[in-house]
């Protein structure tokens, strides 16, 4: 992800939403969006949980270039009014319940201006990939390194196991948990926040999001006055 054909369109995409106007990102994070992205011109102020990421970033950049709010992205606010907030690298999954990531989008609504985006980048979940009675799909395989999902239908859950291998017989093993979101119920989780859904892509070039893409790109719009 911090690789530069990954990670330029993202910020060139972000600098053209964000227009002359300032950004909020949720889970900030070390900051791999947001230096490039402020270094582009766009005032970045972030929204972070962990304060140990949060310090990452400060070896990258001070407090006056990019402040950072520590606190959850469903309920944290930044003072004023900003013509974007994104949201990337599926990280709105990180939040464990339909309602807390329904908030995440009312959060994401209170800090747009009027005419301001809302960007999530997730994934797809890959249900079809799972025959009757299976519940694990693998999801990438290189050397030293296999990801595997496992999924809870019922309560839309999905662990991801993170197997990295050295040159010994052991195996370091990391899982993280998240709630797997269809893309229509991201658009209704939008329109219960009052946002509006204005497009979505397969990645951050622009490309056709179609039935077979395992990722997507979604922007939301605060409508203006009437």
């Amino acid at each position: 992800m911090f690789a530069p054909e990954v990670l330029g369109p993202a910020v060139e995409f972000l600098a053209r939403l964000a227009g002359d106007g300032p950004a909020v990102e949720f889970a900030i994070g070390t900051g791999r969006v947001a230096v490039p992205l402020a270094e582009r011109g766009v005032p970045v102020t972030g929204i972070e949980l962990s304060r140990p990421m949060a310090e990452r970033l400060r070896a990258k950049a001070d407090e006056a270039t990019i402040p950072v709010v520590i606190g959850d992205m469903a309920t944290t606010v930044v003072p004023g009014e900003h013509t974007l907030v994104y949201l990337v690298y599926n990280t709105i999954s990180n939040l464990l319940t339909q309602a807390e990531q329904v908030e995440c989008f009312r959060n994401a609504a209170r800090h747009l201006a009027p005419g301001g985006r809302f960007v999530v980048e997730l994934w797809v979940p890959e249900l079809r990939k799972l025959p009757p009675g299976q519940t694990a799909t693998v999801w990438q395989s290189e050397p030293g390194y296999i990801g595997l999902d496992t999924y809870d239908t019922l309560r839309q859950r999905v662990v991801s196991h993170h197997f990295r291998f050295d040159g010994t017989r052991q195996a370091r093993l990391a899982r993280s948990p998240h709630r797997y979101i269809w893309p229509a119920e991201l658009d209704l989780m939008a329109q219960l926040a009052g946002l509006e859904p204005e497009a979505r892509y397969a990645d951050w070039t622009g490309a056709e999001f179609t039935a077979e893409s395992r990722s997507h790109v979604s922007v939301y719009r605060l409508p203006e006055p009437r």
